[in-house]
């Protein structure tokens, strides 16, 4: 089943994370988040950028781009809730055909999958024949078909580099392709898209941490443009910068990337004091309680791929599954 008896109740998970206040409101709707989930043998997958009384309360499991579509390939639920955006949702269908994967809203989108069409990447392969494709896993279905493999931010430089040539198309995230480059002796040929969260931060601002809080760390996503990479004290993925804190529990720190991941990362390291830039992603933030629990209760919104498109998509996505990092 999807839950287990000596995992804590919602409630309990949230306990210092979120305000009692704010527990007692959210209170029922937790429960019966969870009594649906039991019905249905459903999980829900959580995106680090959720906020926490989804990160900590409903989810079952949670993760980053990677994380997740291991998850899903991994469990053993009949129903996959994505509490994230379509993209995700779509990659979670790719490798489990046999599965229900809903989406809470369907305009939970991604500005960068806007930023690529399966189309596009087919102009791409016939300018640069023989050339692989390297995607994003921020992409569609569509794109990721017309991929020789997929990446996440955390395994992007080691995905380049078990291609074995000397040159790969790299799509659809400007920067973090630019920051790839600048990793491996692999010609990188990018595509002009971006984050619409992680381009707002500027090299400028940091530095004005810096001055405000002397001695503060910094962590930056690789989505990031360059001026923001060249001012922080580490650049990883999610995950990456999720581990640095842990492990490195500076004073004072700044995440430049979703500011809802900070908010997640603190209720695990209360010892450090995190300055918050906060640049919301309005696509995460379409995913609520209220439409989890609606999700369940409806068996809305299945998220479907078209068969040959997913066969195609899914070895993509099982190519990146099997990089070491």
């Amino acid at each position: 089943m999807s839950t287990t008896t000596t995992r804590p109740g919602p409630a309990e998970r949230l306990r210092g994370i979120v305000p009692d206040a704010e527990i007692a409101a959210i209170g029922p709707i937790l429960e019966e988040i969870e009594e649906l989930k039991e019905r249905r043998n459903a999980v829900v997958l959580a995106h680090n950028y959720m906020t926490p009384d989804i990160f900590h309360g409903a989810s079952d499991l949670r993760g980053d781009s990677l994380a997740l579509a291991k998850m899903a390939v991994d469990t053993d639920a009949d129903v996959i809730v994505m509490a994230g955006v379509h993209f995700m949702a779509e990659t979670a269908k790719i490798v489990n055909q046999d599965k229900t994967v809903l989406i809470p809203d369907l305009e939970a989108g991604c500005s960068l999958a806007d930023a690529i069409t399966g189309a596009d990447v087919r102009l791409l392969k016939e300018r640069y024949p023989g050339v692989p494709v390297v995607t994003y896993v921020n992409t569609s279905a569509d794109v990721k078909a017309e991929s020789d493999i997929c990446c996440t931010s955390s395994n992007a430089v080691q995905v380049v580099e078990s291609l074995g040539t000397d040159r790969v198309i790299f799509l659809p995230d400007q920067y973090l392709g630019r920051w790839v480059a600048t990793q491996t002796d692999v010609d990188i040929i990018l595509w002009e898209g971006s984050c619409m969260v992680h381009e707002r931060f500027t090299g400028e601002e940091l530095r004005g941490y810096r001055e405000m809080n002397p001695g503060i760390q910094i962590l930056a996503h690789p989505e990031c443009p360059p001026d923001v990479l060249a001012e922080a004290d580490y650049v990883g993925s999610t995950s990456g910068m999720i581990n640095w804190a842990k492990t490195e529990r500076p004073r004072q720190l700044v995440m430049v990337t979703e500011c809802s991941m900070s908010d997640n990362v603190a209720a695990e390291v209360p010892e450090t004091e995190f300055i918050r830039p906060c640049n919301l992603c309005p696509h995460m933030k379409r995913i609520t309680l209220h439409n989890i629990r609606d999700s369940l209760l409806e068996m809305k919104h299945e998220v479907h791929v078209p068969a040959d498109i997913a066969e195609r998509a899914r070895i993509a996505v099982e190519r990146m599954l099997a990089v070491q990092i």
